[in-house]
């Protein structure tokens, strides 16, 4: 059998590769993540305005990459395994995700037993001008002088971003509008670290505790179901099995129902947990795999976001033995609830709905959305309390004897014969 060679073009690929699905703030998480395996527990995150020269610094206490492994992380598809507990998973992380951004990665380690750090870039010029497969050693320039202080004089890797095309503006890149840009990505960046990362700041369920400071501030951990509030209600845990090519693996489920506006105890802890998306595009499923967070903001297909659930919100946990049958893409920002999960989902989560309702009538209905979310209910006729009242309670007994999908087939004839009586019990 006659062999041909049918390698890529380096630079048609890299170029491709760069629209992979990061923006840049999920650019940054997804190097945080190298970090954790690595073993750091202090990472820092600078996000330099310098005009056209422009730069961002990754930087952790980590275990530090030897040459043959600095090489290998460079590389597209790395030849290294993935095992139980990583958080990385297609060798393509730190390539695709600092490639969203900048046209030149720069990853300058100093691994134990080494005096001088380690240092290679991936520069997609040179990468366009030799149509090849390279990595280049980076003379001794500012960002890599830059990097050598941040490491000091321990171990640890630091991953810098130039050359940001994807960043800066294509003209005005020294203009006040540019820096502007700057400061609002770094806010940015906090906000979302501190929730994608929340379990790791607090060292919660076995995760490893870390630091993330960003341009020297301090990330705290973002909650979204505000456990320290005294009026947040968390329903029995659920748990539930899925089989894999790997074998079985086990997913939680942990619901939450957080206390109304007036409940909360004050009104800056009820901003604060409204999230970054605000509060009706924050309900629904967080999904974590391996205590990371890979998406929140909807229900996963279960079910719509609606307004009268808002203060639902439940965390879905698996391990990476489970990434094939959630589909987990490479920029681990989206999964695919698999079909059977789905069906197992349905009570538990109907129930969670209906209970969060309950709440939101009684204490949070004053709850006022901006956004393009909230649902307009001016055009409903009233309905009598102690009738939708009724109605909860009914739902929440079926759910609880066991009885719901007879139920639901209740509430469907109600609809058809006294449609009234069913608007009013909230069927």
């Amino acid at each position: 059998m006659k062999l041909s060679n049918a390698a890529p073009s380096a630079a048609r690929l890299t170029s491709s590769l760069r629209d992979i699905g990061y923006d840049f703030v999920s650019a940054i998480a997804d190097l945080i993540d190298n970090s954790i395996s690595a073993g750091a527990t202090d990472i820092a995150v600078e996000i330099e305005f310098a005009g056209a020269d422009s730069s961002v610094y990754i930087a952790d206490n980590g275990s530090g990459l030897t040459a043959r492994g600095m090489t290998e992380a460079l590389r597209f598809g790395s030849r290294r395994a993935y095992g139980t507990g990583d958080l990385g998973r297609y060798g393509l992380g730190l390539k695709t995700a600092s490639l969203s951004q900048a046209r030149c990665l720069t990853v300058v380690s100093r691994p134990t037993g080494r005096t001088r750090p380690l240092r290679m870039s991936l520069d997609l010029d040179l990468i366009a001008e030799l149509d090849e497969w390279v990595l280049a050693e980076n003379p001794r320039d500012h960002a890599v002088e830059r990097s050598e202080a941040m490491l000091g004089a321990g171990t640890g890797t630091v991953v810098v971003w130039q050359n940001l095309d994807r960043v800066l503006p294509a003209s005005g890149a020294e203009g006040g509008w540019a820096k502007r840009r700057f400061e609002v990505l770094a806010a940015k960046a906090k906000r979302h670290l501190a929730m994608v990362f929340h379990r790791f700041l607090t060292g919660e369920n076995k995760a490893p505790r870390i630091t993330i400071r960003v341009n020297g501030d301090k990330v705290h951990a973002w909650d979204p179901f505000v456990r320290h509030e005294p009026g947040t209600q968390q329903l029995p845990t659920q748990e539930f099995e899925l089989e894999s090519a790997a074998g079985v693996g086990g997913v939680e489920l942990r619901r939450y129902i957080l206390p109304g506006k007036k409940m909360f105890s004050s009104l800056d802890a009820f901003d604060a947990a409204a999230g970054p998306l605000n509060w009706n595009r924050q309900q629904g499923l967080y999904v974590y795999r391996e205590n990371r967070l890979v998406q929140w903001g909807s229900w996963g297909g279960t079910r719509g976001i609606d307004e009268h659930t808002k203060l639902a919100r439940a965390s879905l946990d698996f391990t990476n033995n489970l990434d094939e049958v959630f589909n987990i893409n490479v920029a681990k920002m989206r999964v695919s609830i698999p079909a059977q999960l789905k069906q197992m989902l349905d009570r538990p989560v109907s129930e969670l709905c209906i209970l969060a309702d309950r709440v939101y009538r009684r204490h949070g209905a004053d709850i006022v959305e901006d956004d393009e979310e909230a649902v307009d209910d001016t055009d409903k006729k009233p309905v009598s309390g102690a009738l939708s009242e009724a109605g909860l309670a009914l739902k929440s007994a079926a759910i609880q004897s066991g009885q719901y999908d007879g139920f639901r087939q209740v509430m469907k004839l109600m609809h058809e014969q006294y449609p009234e009586l069913a608007r009013g019990l909230g069927f």
